[in-house]
């Protein structure tokens, strides 16, 4: 695939939702449509769209989606793909759609500028997004921060997260680690000690600037040697009961080690979890 210019975003190759002519838009069978190849998003919130699929079973779809004709009776999303994996959930036939004509790279442009500037992505999708464009199309990262609205240096951080290693962007992506936390572990060269570390950090707890102070500790074991350590590496039993806890429980647990005892933070984030949590502890 020959390199071309960028366009002019995403309004430049794709009507505004609300200024969709209704004269457009057609029903289209949901079990006809796929998926657009080129979204670099791989995960979806189930929480969020069983919200909206609620919202779509109460009010309907507002909003149509925007597909490709690929053959017939055969359709890609261009643009919606939250909306027809709810109308999906709510078991819907049909979903109103626009059909419009764009070849692969234009399916790219908007796969990747649509989820940038709505921020749908995670850290290392929005990395993956970002060299996809500078390898598909003719552009520098100062014309693609423009683009997507972010400055240069922004830009080139994001894609040097790319360089971590898959543990560590594993946990970026599941939001267990911060960005800062993740551009902190860059400066560790070798893969095991960035893993060892990025566990370490979650078990702890780190702010960043404790991150940052513990990476510049690892590659330098005798600056400061003398100095009391301000947050040990916890014992391998907490550490592995940590880990059994997570797995049990099926959600995020962190130890933090104090002066006297530790302390246990178990995260839930809806009450129907908090109720699943008390249920397996009966």
């Amino acid at each position: 695939m020959s390199k071309k210019r960028l366009g002019k975003g995403l309004s430049a190759l794709i009507n505004n939702d609300e200024n969709v002519d209704q004269s457009r838009v057609e029903e289209i069978f949901t079990d006809q449509i796929e998926p657009n190849p080129f979204q670099p998003r791989s995960n979806f919130d189930e929480d969020a769209l069983k919200e909206l699929a609620n919202s779509i079973q109460e009010k309907g779809i507002i909003q149509p989606i925007t597909v490709r004709k690929i053959k017939a009776e055969k359709y890609q999303i261009v643009a919606g793909e939250r909306r027809w994996r709810a109308s999906k959930l709510v078991g819907l036939d049909k979903i109103p759609a626009v059909i419009r004509n764009f070849d692969d790279q234009e399916m790219l442009e908007i796969a990747l500028i649509e989820n940038i500037q709505r921020e749908d992505l995670n850290p290392v999708e929005e990395a993956g997004a970002y060299k996809e464009m500078l390898d598909n199309f003719d552009i520098t990262q100062a014309e693609l921060a423009k683009q997507v609205g972010k400055s240069r240096s922004n830009v080139s951080n994001m894609i040097r997260l790319l360089k971590l290693s898959d543990k560590v962007k594993n946990h970026l992506q599941r939001g267990t680690i911060t960005i800062g936390h993740a551009r902190a572990l860059l400066s560790l060269e070798k893969e095991e000690t960035q893993v060892a570390a990025c566990e370490n950090i979650i078990i702890q707890d780190l702010t960043v600037r404790e991150t940052e102070n513990y990476v510049e500790k690892l590659k330098n074991p005798l600056k400061g040697k003398e100095k009391k350590e301000k947050k040990p590496e916890l014992d391998q039993v907490w550490q592995q009961a940590a880990s059994e806890l997570e797995k049990n429980l099926g959600t995020k647990v962190k130890i933090k080690q104090r002066k006297k005892n530790n302390l246990l933070t178990i995260e839930l984030d809806s009450l129907d979890k908090l109720k699943e949590l008390v249920e397996k502890l009966k």
